[in-house]
């Protein structure tokens, strides 16, 4: 005789306990927001699971805002006060909904990384690399190393750049969709 499986529902689908099954994971990716916390960011909030912050987040409050709100992930940045790298990592490897990540806040971009950010690619290879500091928003694909480069760009109003960005997008069964960049004015 074969084993008794077990059903449940979730969102009304009958799922099986004999097969594992990945949740869609919504995700906001910030970076470089320098003390600022909008509404233009607090606005995602209630869209997304979670938020990963690439460093320079300026201060703690930007911090409180956030994990008042949805699970944070993040690792500090070079203008990061110690609070802050108390609380957060210089680089992070984690695995969500199949897919692995590597973030840090200075790793530069496809054919062009930090010292030591290829090695440690290599050695971990991750799905999805995610740096910050550029102030510039970056979606590459690396051929090389079979994986995709996100950079959110800067949401905060400090420094050069003249948009202020952020990614916004989903995961699910190790696999990136629906990534939206949104683009907000200096001011």
């Amino acid at each position: 005789m074969g084993s008794k499986s077990e059903h449940f529902l979730d969102n009304n689908r009958a799922l099986s306990t004999d097969t594992y099954f990945y949740r869609i994971k919504r995700i906001l990716l910030i970076s470089d927001t320098h003390s600022y916390f909008g509404e233009e960011i607090e606005k995602h909030l209630k869209d997304v699971d979670e938020v990963w912050h690439a460093g320079d987040w300026g201060g703690g409050s930007v911090s409180t805002e956030l994990e008042e709100n949805v699970v944070v992930r993040g690792v500090y940045g070079n203008i990061d006060t110690l609070e802050i790298r108390k609380k957060y990592p210089k680089e992070l490897i984690y695995t969500v909904e199949g897919l692995t990540v590597y973030m840090i806040h200075i790793g530069g971009y496809p054919g062009r990384y930090e010292a030591g950010v290829r090695d440690a690619l290599v050695m971990h290879k991750p799905d999805l690399f995610i740096c910050g500091h550029s102030h510039i928003c970056k979606v590459m694909k690396d051929k090389k190393l079979d994986l995709v480069h996100f950079n959110p760009g800067a949401i905060g109003k400090h420094g050069f750049h003249t948009k202020r960005t952020m990614i916004k997008f989903n995961i699910e069964n190790g696999k990136l969709f629906d990534i939206n960049i949104i683009e907000y004015e200096r001011n």
